[in-house]
């Protein structure tokens, strides 16, 4: 078996959040080596639901405009109607996420209905611009074992079965909900794994012209002969059917193609459709939550980590901002801009955020839960967004962040700016209203992390900034 020399970080699973992790220790500069089993990126929409905090991260890379090419225009309420033929009648209720007005009046991003299939390329195209990855697909890790100071792990080519010893100084398991890593580390899922059956039929078919003006992300349909949920998953008029199973006398089995274009044509109001279906599944709603999410120096992400029901759209974009959270942590240790002991803040800060959208997402209702309590969880404590006038134009104080702190400073700031803080500071000046809206007062200034959180607020005639961990 062929030895391979140390890579600063190993990534297993190239979905949204490895590769979320990959692009973010890539834009620091950090070597990195990703790995995915499967010979390619998934061509199938899984998730479609891309969440506020989830849009700023990817405008922060200047990737908002090439996402929204490939999503639809949808508004995020849940539109209930007998069938889609009949949506006129029909009337919206809150879908968990905000509309494009009240996104706009605390973000400079709104939620989209983008496709995972869409989503995935556009992260790896970005990824391997930077240059500083190393991908392998139809590559996965049989065996790994984790220590203080490192990872050893063996990779096997899947299809040729050959073998070779990786070693890393940390390792990333972003290999999903059935994590073969977490499985060699030892650590176990807590939470109900067996809470409901649902089928998916995603399809194409002429859906569209039946809708009106603006498209909704979830079209509830009532009739009593095909109840279930219809989704855009993408342009081209593509769908996604779904159906929750009534255990007592359904079987996945039973769902055949015949079947669900049947269901479909009724959901729809459209007896003579002709669905040309891609594809029927079946899976099973679990709420979980990994006992650790770290192995001395091996760190669980996304469906590794946490497993949600698809009721609220939060398990994508959770996976999404796990990969940000532990990515700019590790560059900042890796770079030497931290101590290692900024690393225990990721399960600190993460698993707050899992426990309740696990939680969440039990409940039948959560969909029902206020606006501004599903916002709240999602944004994550950041910043306010504020518009600033930039160069006849405006810019987002979120748009201000930079790679490591970001110094806010009222009119009036007066203290020097060069602060004790290993990481880079980046001084920002306000002006007296828009200091005022974050709550930053005319002679003190207000610190922020790369992930827009506030580290610390500073007073008039404070000598430095303390070094943040």
């Amino acid at each position: 078996m062929d030895h391979e020399g140390d890579i600063p970080v190993l990534i297993v699973g190239a979905g949204p959040a490895g590769l979320t992790a990959a692009v973010t220790l890539a834009r620091y500069g950090v070597r990195c080596m990703l790995v995915e089993r499967r010979p390619d990126l998934s061509s199938l929409p899984r998730a479609t639901s891309v969440s506020t905090r989830t849009m700023e991260l990817l405008r922060s890379w200047g990737l908002e405009e090439e996402v929204l090419a490939g999503g639809v225009d949808a508004d995020w309420q849940v539109w209930d109607c007998e069938t889609l033929s009949r949506a006129a009648e029909g009337q919206a209720r809150t879908g968990g996420f905000p509309s494009p007005a009240q996104s706009a009046m605390v973000s400079p991003a709104a939620p989209a209905c983008v496709p995972q299939d869409w989503l995935e390329p556009v992260l790896l195209s970005h990824l391997r611009a930077l240059g500083t990855a190393q991908v392998e697909f139809g590559a996965e890790i049989v065996d790994a074992a984790s220590g203080p100071d490192g990872v050893r792990a063996v990779l096997r080519r899947v299809a040729k079965g050959e073998r070779r010893v990786v070693r890393a100084r940390y390792l990333i398991a972003a290999d999903g909900a059935h994590s073969g890593v977490r499985k060699a580390l030892g650590i176990r899922m807590s939470g109900p794994s067996d809470l409901e059956d649902a089928i998916t039929a995603l399809f194409s078919a002429p859906l569209t012209q039946l809708l009106g003006d603006r498209l909704h992300g979830i079209y509830n349909i009532t009739h009593p002969d095909a109840p279930g949920l219809f989704l855009p998953a993408g342009r081209g008029d593509r769908w996604l059917y779904g159906h929750l199973l009534d255990r007592e006398r359904d079987r996945i089995a039973d769902f055949t193609e015949d079947v669900l274009t049947r269901r479909i044509r009724i959901g729809a109001g459209v007896w003579d459709l002709r669905p040309r279906i891609e594809r029927i599944g079946g899976f099973t709603f679990a709420a979980q939550v990994a006992e650790s999410y770290r192995r001395d120096s091996a760190f669980l992400v996304g469906d590794a980590a946490h497993r949600v029901t698809p009721r609220g759209g939060t398990g994508m974009n959770t996976a999404i901002h796990d990969g940000h959270d532990l990515g700019w942590k590790l560059s900042w240790v890796l770079r030497g801009w931290a101590d290692a002991g900024l690393l225990d803040s990721y399960e600190a800060e993460r698993r707050p955020v899992a426990e309740h959208n696990a939680e969440w997402s039990a409940d039948p209702n959560a969909s029902a839960r206020p606006i501004e309590d599903t916002l709240a969880v999602d944004i994550g404590g950041r910043i306010p967004h504020v518009w600033l006038a930039s160069g006849g134009g405006r810019v987002s104080t979120l748009d201000l962040l930079g790679p490591g702190l970001t110094l806010f400073a009222g009119p009036r700031w007066a203290a020097a700016t060069s602060v004790s803080a290993r990481a880079p500071v980046t001084v920002r000046r306000l002006d007296a209203i828009s200091a005022r809206a974050m709550g930053v007062s005319a002679d003190g200034a207000l610190v922020a992390r790369p992930d827009g959180r506030p580290a610390e607020v500073l007073t008039a005639g404070a000598p430095a900034l303390r070094r943040v961990a």
